[in-house]
C-alpha cells in the first residue's frame, strides 16, 4: 500500500510544480511594485490619484507598469531625495496619456524629481528614472520632465504629441542636472511653439534620439552637455512656421555635437554670440527645395564664428532661391574643416570663404 501512496504523490507533484512554475514565470517580478494590482489600465479611469499614492508610499521599490493605457489628468511626481525615490518601469506598450480634463498648463506628464528636491550621488537610491513606454501628451502635455536629484536616466521611451518632449531643469548640483537620455524617440504637436528637448540644466548626455513634429529640434540653453547622433526633422503643417525652425539652438559654449543631423529645419545650427561650440560629422539636409532659405550654420545677432566645425556634410535642395552655408560676421577664431558642400554660389550672406579648409 505505501509503494501505491508513493506513486500518486510522486505524479502529484510531477503534474503540480510545472503549473505552478508557470504561474510564477507569468509574475514580472515579486520585488516589482506592479500598478495593474492597483488600477486599471483602460484607458477611461482616471488613475493619477492611485498611482501617486504607489509612488509615495513605496520608497526605493521599482514599480513596474504592465501593457495598457494609463489616463491621468496631471502629473506624476517621483521624489528626488534618494531615500523615497522610485524608479519606473514601462513594458513596451504601455501608454501614459492626458486625459481630456488636464488641468496644469504646459507641465509634464511625469515628472522625476518633482518632489522632495535633494543633491547627493552617495546615497543609496540617488540614481532613478524611466525605462519603457509611450507617454501621449494628447496636445494639452509635455512629455517627461527633470526638475531636481542628479544622474537621472530615461531611457527607452517614446513621447508623442507634447508641446516639449524632454525639458532639463535646471539642476540641483549648482544648476548641474548630470542627466542621461538614452534611445528615446519624440513626435511633437505641430505648433509653432513646440520644442523636442529643452535643455536648462548643465552636464548632460543624450545619445540617439528621433525627433519630429517640432518647430526646434533641440534647444541647449547651458553648458557641459555632449549630444550624439540626434536627429530632428521638420514636418511642414500649416500651424508650423518653417522661417523660424530651427534643427539645433545652442545658446552656451562648452557643447559637444557628433554626428547631429538637422533635416529639412530652415536653419541647421544656430549659435549665439561668442561661443565656442564643437561640431564633429554633423549633417544639414533639406528634401524640399520650394523654402524661401536654407541655412546651414547661423551665428546670430551678427557674431562671428567662435566654433570649431569638423566635417559637415550639407545637402542643399538646388531649386531653393537662397542657401547660405555660414552665416556670420568675419574675422571669427571658429574653423570650418573638411566641409562637403555642393558644388555651387552661396547667397551674399554667406561668409563661408574666411573660414572653409577644404571644401568638397
Amino acid at each position: 500500500m505505501k509503494y501505491v501512496y508513493f506513486f500518486l504523490l510522486t505524479a502529484a507533484l510531477t503534474f503540480t510544480l510545472p503549473s505552478q512554475a508557470k504561474k510564477m514565470a507569468a509574475t514580472p517580478t515579486t520585488s516589482y511594485i506592479v500598478t495593474t494590482d492597483y488600477v486599471k489600465a483602460d484607458g477611461k479611469t482616471d488613475v493619477t490619484a492611485t498611482l501617486q499614492k504607489l509612488i509615495d508610499d513605496n520608497p526605493n521599490r521599482t514599480i513596474y507598469f504592465p501593457d495598457g493605457t494609463y489616463l491621468l489628468s496631471h502629473s506624476l511626481l517621483t521624489p528626488a531625495d534618494p531615500t523615497k525615490a522610485v524608479h519606473l518601469v514601462f513594458a513596451n506598450f504601455a501608454v501614459v496619456k492626458a486625459s481630456s480634463n488636464w488641468k496644469e498648463d504646459g507641465g509634464a506628464l511625469i515628472r522625476l524629481g518633482g518632489k522632495h528636491p535633494y543633491n547627493s550621488i552617495y546615497i543609496n537610491g540617488s540614481n532613478y528614472g524611466i525605462e519603457g513606454g509611450i507617454f501621449d501628451g494628447s496636445d494639452v502635455a509635455d512629455g517627461i520632465s527633470i526638475e531636481s536629484g542628479r544622474e537621472t536616466r530615461i531611457n527607452n521611451v517614446s513621447i508623442k504629441h507634447v508641446k516639449v518632449g524632454i525639458h532639463i531643469k535646471k539642476g540641483a548640483n549648482n544648476g548641474s542636472s548630470d542627466a542621461d537620455i538614452v534611445d528615446v524617440n519624440i513626435v511633437g504637436n505641430d505648433q509653432k511653439n513646440s520644442i523636442g528637448v529643452l535643455i536648462e540644466g548643465w552636464d548632460n548626455t543624450f545619445t540617439n534620439m528621433r525627433i519630429a513634429s517640432v518647430n526646434v529640434g533641440v534647444w541647449c540653453k547651458t553648458a557641459g552637455n555632449s549630444f550624439k547622433n540626434i536627429h530632428p526633422l521638420y514636418i511642414f503643417s500649416p500651424t508650423q512656421d518653417y522661417p523660424s525652425s530651427c534643427g539645433f539652438i545652442v545658446e552656451q559654449g562648452n557643447n559637444w555635437l557628433d554626428y547631429c543631423y538637422s533635416d529639412q529645419f530652415a536653419t541647421g545650427f544656430k549659435l549665439s554670440k561668442d561661443i565656442c561650440v564643437n561640431l564633429t560629422d554633423c549633417f544639414v539636409y533639406w528634401y524640399s527645395g520650394k523654402v524661401p532659405f536654407q541655412t546651414a550654420i547661423e551665428c546670430i545677432e551678427g557674431s562671428k564664428l567662435e566654433s570649431f566645425v569638423y566635417g559637415l556634410h550639407v545637402g542643399f535642395s538646388s531649386d531653393c532661391p537662397k542657401i547660405t552655408l555660414l552665416k556670420a560676421e568675419k574675422g571669427g577664431k571658429g574653423t570650418l574643416l573638411n566641409i562637403k558642400a555642393p558644388n555651387r554660389e552661396y547667397s551674399e550672406e554667406d561668409v563661408s570663404e574666411a573660414y572653409i579648409v577644404n571644401v568638397k
